[in-house]
């Protein structure tokens, strides 16, 4: 027999049974449909932070506040980590472009009719550039207005939103902080948030000096964030924040210090790592739903060999060898594998698409997957339709042709 031929006996059959057709394949496109899902939501939750990590800049290093140390015990309480702090390492840090020293406190906004409970943070100037923020209307507050305290603000792009306005037309307004008007002297660019991290856009900037002295009336500031110049001087940039914190704070050698330094580059390693081990891991259990679609095409191709029990015997009779008979049965379960793939890849995208939009989720169903799923399914025909078609290759024809 021609291979052409053999095609075309092994699709005529799977046309004679459709509904048996499906349902044996019906495993397999769950489970594929279950593997493209789930790859597609890890996926997407990593490239989310990741893309949000790589916006900030690997050559960000970031302070804050430790444990306080009592004897060489922690304590419950945070150390203090204040404007001298970052005053000390703006002055001394060789390494450093920019540094930016961060209050933040949540306080109830009034614009208008309409109250929310906002982020407020207190910056330096130099926010929209450590950050990379962009500034869509207005401008961002100067130094000058930092150091005379002023009263002015600068709206995240979430905040029109909340009190239902245009964000333009803000500009120039006034908004009330904590009881405290305010004039709002530009918008911040979108950005968004993802990945369990705080929303960005809906903050409001103040200057630091005005956040100390009228909105908050503490100089304990919650971070510093330090843009280094080189991101090939992170490591003696860090060693430069420790030295200069620890004589700040008087920590005497040999002691833990009480403040904490992560570096940007290192944590996005690390997430990477555990979204890769968490994305594997869904996959995994994806992928059990098409090992067991893979045993009920096994089942239904041993029921299929003992139907066909007397058709093999009439092909063997007219000269099918061993391996046109395994040929044909392999093909036939191919077919149900790839074509359930290939449901299961369109069903699999199509819940992935519809889970973005409905839940918001970031999802990505990366090309990888695709051809994963696929040659996995193919896989499974080929391993599970072994075993009926070495069966049916091995019958006797007398045996068979004698088959009631």
């Amino acid at each position: 027999m021609l291979f052409g031929e053999i095609l075309a006996v092994a699709l005529g059959a799977i046309r004679a049974n459709k509904l048996r057709s499906f349902l044996t394949a019906l495993g397999i496109v769950i489970g594929v449909a279950a593997v493209i899902t789930m790859v597609a939501i890890g996926s997407g939750a990593q490239k989310a932070v990741q893309d949000q990590i790589q916006a900030l800049g690997t050559n960000l290093l970031s302070v804050f506040p430790g444990q306080q140390m009592f004897g060489g015990i922690a304590g419950e309480n945070r150390a203090n980590m204040k404007v001298d702090d970052a005053m000390a390492l703006a002055i001394e840090g060789t390494t450093f472009a920019n540094v930016l020293p961060e209050l933040q406190r949540n306080l109830q906004v009034k614009y208008g009719n309409k109250n929310g409970n906002v982020r407020i943070i207190g910056a330096t100037s130099n926010y929209p550039e450590v950050k990379n923020f962009k500034i869509e209307h207005g401008q961002m507050f100067t130094n000058g207005e930092d150091e005379s305290r002023k009263r002015v603000a600068v709206i995240g792009s979430g905040i029109p939103t909340i009190f239902n306005v245009n964000g333009a037309a803000m500009v120039g307004q006034e908004l009330q902080i904590g009881g405290i008007s305010y004039e709002i002297v530009g918008t911040l660019a979108a950005k968004g948030a993802s990945g369990g991290f705080q929303n960005q856009d809906e903050q409001i900037l103040i200057p630091l000096n005005t956040a100390r002295y009228r909105a908050f009336g503490t100089d304990r500031i919650n971070s510093i964030t330090i843009q280094v110049r080189d991101p090939d001087s992170v490591n003696i940039a860090m060693l430069q924040i420790e030295r200069i914190l620890r004589r700040e704070h008087a920590i005497p050698p040999g002691s833990d210090n009480d403040f904490q330094i992560r570096n940007q580059a290192e944590f996005l390693s690390a997430f990477q790592q555990t979204t890769q081990t968490f994305t594997l891991l869904l996959a995994g259990i994806a992928a059990v739903s098409l090992i067991v679609g893979g045993i009920g095409i096994m089942n239904i191709m041993l029921v299929s060999v003992t139907e066909r029990t007397r058709e093999i015997g009439v092909r063997k009779a007219l000269g099918a060898t061993r391996g046109n008979i395994m040929l044909q049965f392999l093909i036939e379960a191919v077919v149900l594998c790839v074509l359930g793939g290939a449901i299961g890849v369109a069903l699999g995208s199509g819940s992935a698409y519809g889970l973005a939009k409905l839940f918001r989720w970031n999802t990505l169903v990366s090309p990888s997957a695709i051809i994963m799923s696929f040659v996995f399914s193919a896989t499974v025909g080929i391993i599970f339709g072994l075993w009926p078609a070495r069966r049916a290759a091995s019958l006797d024809p007398i045996v068979a042709l004698r088959y009631e």
